[in-house]
């Protein structure tokens, strides 16, 4: 287990963290204790405070607890956009000594159900927009109670912001057994019981992606929670003025806590986008001074592209951070030359609460994942023998810190076969495929099954598309394995093209470029141009969706 990344340690930066032995819902209590009047989240240019959003989440715990029953350790499933009601509900969850489950808004119906056997959860917190998804299970009693949540309650002030469609809408009359409207579980006005949970208690329960298998909820503790939320302030050296713009949704880890839990431990402002639109964000950095910005690399290249990207005043950002997929190296050198920024890129899943990995803002390199962050150790191991091996050899990425998860909720399988233990640790499996470098930088070649076998010739599609991010006439880029009767597999690429550029550029065009930009047997022997690439709701492009869509091609 090396500690060659220690070389290239941030100066400033302390090598292990202190936690708060306290839950995190007492981050919020002690913001609102110090920064009663400052806005702790701008949605729309609609304001809401420290103090109140502490006593709106405090109101709501009380009904959580009063009305529906809520206990100790239960779950609560949260089912809702980034939106103000999503901060207060998720708080008032961990107010009650609850356990937040947040899912996709994008699930239907037998999706929330399956969520919801899973978790055991009796409770949940639903935008109305989403109440045509939820009315059936509270109808056959999947669920007890439902809470119904309004997002223009909180939009009081006019804008002249262009509103997502699902803030547009009035506060909807949705009635039955066992629902109440948001408003009226605030206007009870109920107080909760004293807060009991400490560190080690329950805190949050996300989802998997599902894209390896059936969704798993990951069982994150306040500690786990907190030291990620905790370790990202400290190693940006983060100060309450700093002014975040939230756009990540926060159902997934990476929004979750760059874009809000970090905020209020820090008593920061968070202005919220709650649907990416590209104007509205260029528009949001200026107007309100953001400083920070936690987002994936297709918000950048959709951000630059936009006509207007010249007349967008990006001069207040000061560090733009992410992870999910490597950043480009022809977009990060386009981001440098445009707003003079290095993206700073890091690494984490969901059973990591977000990063075990960052890149020193100080020496970051391209399309490199980072270096270990506190308190954690990482390794690069053989996925059969899990034996470590040296620098510069691909192999399985593993992690050990306080950030990973305890395990997969009432899947005990699955949590064993996801760890090892070695010299006195536990490792999680992340079934990524990396390397790391003699300075313990380390990087992502792939998922441990997504390799194209040419010949027996190995091509990592995330190397191919980073390469072709390169070509002037390319927005996007996916690649994956097309059947071949001499090669077994070739590479194909799904592209699509530059709105100036398309039905100019062809596939034999790039082909030709592509051979002088990589090895032969990278270079794609297909193109196929598409409008529009699959993405999760956390912006990730769906490569598993369109190597399905080849494979059922190739069947016909």
């Amino acid at each position: 287990m090396s500690q060659r990344h220690f070389g290239v340690w941030p100066l400033d930066v302390p090598r292990g963290l202190i936690l708060p032995e306290t839950s995190v819902w007492v981050n919020l209590e002690i913001s609102a204790r110090r920064y009663p009047n400052k806005a702790a989240f701008i949605c729309y240019d609609n304001a809401l405070t420290f103090a109140r959003l502490k006593a709106q989440a405090e109101a709501l715990a009380g009904f959580l607890q009063q009305r529906c029953g809520v206990a100790k350790g239960d779950r609560v499933l949260l089912f809702a956009q980034n939106s103000l009601n999503f901060v207060i509900a998720y708080y008032a969850t961990l107010r009650a000594d609850a356990v937040v489950v947040p899912i996709n808004p994008m699930n239907l119906t037998q999706e929330v159900r399956g969520y919801l056997k899973d978790c055991g959860a009796a409770t949940a917190i639903v935008a109305q927009e989403l109440w045509p998804q939820m009315a059936p299970l509270v109808a056959d009693g999947t669920i007890a109670h439902a809470i119904v949540a309004a997002y223009a309650d909180y939009l009081e002030k006019p804008t002249d912001l262009k509103l997502a469609d699902a803030f547009k809408l009035p506060r909807q009359a949705i009635a039955g057994p066992n629902v109440t409207l948001w408003s009226d579980a605030m206007s009870a006005n109920l107080s909760p019981s004293e807060h009991t949970v400490g560190p080690d208690d329950l805190a949050c329960m996300p989802y998997t992606s599902g894209t390896t298998g059936e969704p798993k909820g990951c069982m994150h503790t306040h500690r786990s929670v907190m030291h990620t939320l905790v370790g990202g302030c400290e190693w940006f050296r983060t100060v309450p003025e700093i002014v975040y713009l939230g756009v990540l949704p926060y159902f997934h880890v990476t929004g979750m806590q760059n874009s809000m839990n970090t905020p209020i431990y820090m008593g920061s402002t968070v202005v919220m986008l709650p649907r990416w639109d590209r104007e509205v964000a260029g528009q949001l950095i200026g107007r309100h001074k953001v400083t920070a910005w936690t987002l994936i690399p297709t918000m950048v290249v959709d951000l630059l592209a936009s006509p207007n990207a010249a007349s967008f005043d990006l001069s207040s950002v000061q560090r733009m951070t992410g992870g999910g997929a490597a950043m480009p190296e022809a977009v990060a050198t386009k981001l440098k030359e445009t707003c003079g920024i290095t993206f700073i890129e890091g690494y984490g899943l969901t059973e990591t609460m977000a990063p075990t990995h960052i890149n020193p803002p100080d020496r970051p390199k391209k399309q490199c994942l980072g270096i270990p962050i506190f308190d954690t150790v990482s390794m690069v191991v053989d996925p059969v023998t899990l034996e470590e091996l040296p620098p510069g050899e691909v192999g399985e990425i593993v992690s050990s810190g306080p950030q990973v998860f305890l395990g997969y909720w009432n899947k005990p399988k699955a949590t064993t076969d996801a760890f090892f233990e070695r010299d006195g640790r536990k490792f999680f499996r992340t079934g990524d495929l990396g390397r790391v470098d003699e300075e313990g930088y380390f990087f992502i070649v792939d998922r441990l099954k997504r390799m194209i076998n040419a010949a027996g010739m190995k091509v990592w599609p995330a190397e191919v598309e980073a390469l072709l991010y390169g070509h002037p006439d390319i927005q996007e880029a996916c690649v994956i394995a097309a059947k071949d009767a001499r090669r077994g597999e070739t590479v194909k690429a799904v592209v699509v093209p530059k709105a100036d550029r398309r039905g100019q550029v062809t596939g034999e065009q790039i082909i030709a470029w592509a051979r002088g930009k990589m090895a032969a047997y990278k270079v794609p022997t297909a193109v196929e141009f598409v409008e529009s690439l699959p993405k999760s709701a956390t912006g990730k492009i769906q490569w598993r969706m369109l190597q399905e869509k080849e494979n059922a091609r190739l069947q016909l």
